[in-house]
């Protein structure tokens, strides 16, 4: 059985302050919609069909690797307005893999994904300090708020949706993934938290650019 933290918990932020958890700055009540490790046939457009219904914009952080092999669907997903962020071009630990391997592998995705992102999010959320501080300069390093878990094939599809309605609020940066293994929890989570957070009067918008990367 997979362990992780549903909420990102005050020690995570505390011991890294400068990565981003949270969007505080919104007026209305609003939730940021992450999808991690597309694009993939059949699964990232069931995505993009479900956001669609809701006018709600998200944060695509795509694999280098997958936008090479599925680059129609990418379009698709610039085509439907969302935003794109790089999430290294072979999925790599960033706890398992040296400085420079690391920087090539972001760079390798950033080449492929051939739009301008300063958004970074490090897969399995791991990433060593000393890369954090060689990327923050030019990208925002994107964590979350809330981490749905379904990837995670020993949780329930209902148990995942009650979890991630339970600790999502206005600001959260929630992540979800749009992969084969995630595939049978998601598209039950997906459309029943857009449903459930839309007749709560809140609105789905992409995790903003960071100012300091000129965009």
């Amino acid at each position: 059985m997979s362990f992780f933290l549903h909420k990102a918990n005050f020690l995570l932020r505390t011991v890294y302050p400068e990565f981003w958890w949270k969007v505080e700055d919104d007026v209305e009540p609003t939730i940021y919609l992450t999808f991690d490790d597309g694009p993939i046939p059949d699964v990232t457009e069931f995505v993009l069909e479900q956001l669609d219904k809701y006018a709600a914009q998200a944060t695509f952080f795509c694999i280098g690797d997958n936008v090479r092999k599925h680059r129609e669907i990418f379009y698709q997903v610039i085509e439907a307005g969302h935003m794109i962020g790089n999430h290294t071009f072979n999925h790599l630990n960033g706890w398992k893999t040296d400085d420079e391997q690391y920087l090539e592998n972001i760079q390798l995705c950033q080449e492929q994904i051939g739009v301008e992102t300063g958004l970074f999010r490090p897969p399995y959320g791991r990433i060593k300090k000393s890369q954090a501080t060689l990327l923050l300069d030019t990208y925002a390093v994107v964590m979350w708020d809330v981490l749905t878990g379904d990837f995670d094939q020993t949780l329930s599809p209902e148990v995942c949706l009650r979890k991630t309605l339970q600790y999502t609020e206005p600001g959260s940066i929630v992540v979800l993934h749009d992969s084969l293994k995630a595939w049978p929890t998601m598209r039950y989570v997906l459309p029943r938290t857009l449903a459930y957070f839309a007749e709560r009067g809140y609105s789905f918008r992409a995790v903003p650019q960071p100012v300091y990367a000129g965009f």
